[in-house]
């Protein structure tokens, strides 16, 4: 089974090695000891930025899709009113929406399920490299290097199930902060951009879960990860808050408690406040307000004539 996948994941492991490789002789050729653990963390953080930053497009396409998927919520309800009878012919009608409205449910999940063939190959590489056995494009003393790197008295391949006291500590907190920044970051986007129509169905019923079996499932499977592989998801997750903040706060879902804080935020700088939630983000993130129509002129009433003049053609 080992050598399965590490067929499949060969051409993952000269990706990951090279772009490490990469960083590592930047910070190298910035002064840092080639063969510190901080140095290996930050060489970890690197090929982290530079994943999530291939990822920007796909993420926009998410965040679109999101959005559609809560605004789509209450024609999706009405649909599963109409054919809850018929479960294929309501899911015929749902996907006829979504293609309708170019919105993909998946899309929400593409970026997570993207990065885990990235992380499992910088779980091999780490492993293999603690070992002496070099992946990818890493040589035989970068392999050393990472072997025997520290961070904080622990080696960056050391794992929670197989360490001391000191190892677990560090380990046990690294798993932490990835599930709190997890958890966070999914309860930032419910309970900042989802609309009050988007909290119920099957849609929220999903974002629900996810809340809590994501963190579970990271917490589980965190005691048996590397610490340079828990530096790559919380660095990863860091990102997607950081990204998420700024998108939620700058460009909300109309309906939502974010694009009712940006409104605010717009009037107290003196813009010009709208009257929907939609024409709010539109008009807000151009920089624009709104202008009050001139009020139509007012008709002019005809004069009262008496019906001789009125028969004269107006002469009298």
């Amino acid at each position: 089974m080992g050598d399965f996948f590490n067929t499949i994941l060969s051409p993952l492991f000269y990706f990951v090695s090279g772009i490490m490789i990469g960083w590592h002789w930047v910070f190298d050729h910035l002064g840092l000891p080639a063969d510190s653990g901080w140095t290996w963390l930050l060489t970890i953080i690197g090929l982290t930025v530079t994943i999530r930053a291939i990822l920007i497009p796909l993420f926009v396409k998410q965040i679109k899709s999101s959005r559609n998927m809560q605004l789509l919520q209450p024609q999706v309800k009405e649909l599963q009113k109409k054919y809850g009878h018929d479960r294929e012919r309501l899911a015929q009608e749902q996907m006829k929406l979504f293609k309708e409205t170019g919105t993909n449910p998946l899309s929400s999940c593409m970026p997570l399920l993207l990065q885990m063939p990235i992380f499992f190959a910088l779980f091999r590489v780490i492993d293999h490299a603690a070992n002496g056995d070099p992946r990818g494009f890493l040589s035989q003393d970068q392999a050393d290097s990472i072997s025997e790197a520290t961070f904080l008295g622990a080696h960056i391949a050391d794992r929670f199930i197989d360490g001391d006291t000191s190892i677990k500590i560090i380990t046990a907190v690294m798993v932490v902060i990835m599930c709190a920044t997890t958890f966070t970051t999914q309860r930032q986007l419910m309970s900042k951009n989802m609309p009050a129509s988007a909290m119920t169905g099957q849609y929220a019923q999903t974002q629900k879960l996810m809340l809590y079996v994501l963190p579970f499932v990271f917490a589980i499977g965190g005691v048996a990860f590397p610490i340079g592989v828990l530096m790559y998801w919380v660095t990863s997750n860091l990102w997607t808050m950081s990204q998420q903040f700024w998108v939620i706060r700058n460009n909300p879902a109309p309906g939502t408690p974010a694009a009712e804080a940006k409104a605010k935020r717009d009037e107290a700088k003196g813009k010009a406040p709208v009257a929907t939630a939609d024409t709010a983000t539109s008009d807000s993130s151009r920089g624009e307000g709104t202008e009050t129509a001139p009020a139509p002129p007012k008709r002019q009433q005809p004069k009262n004539q008496s019906r001789k003049t009125r028969k004269g053609g107006g002469k009298k």
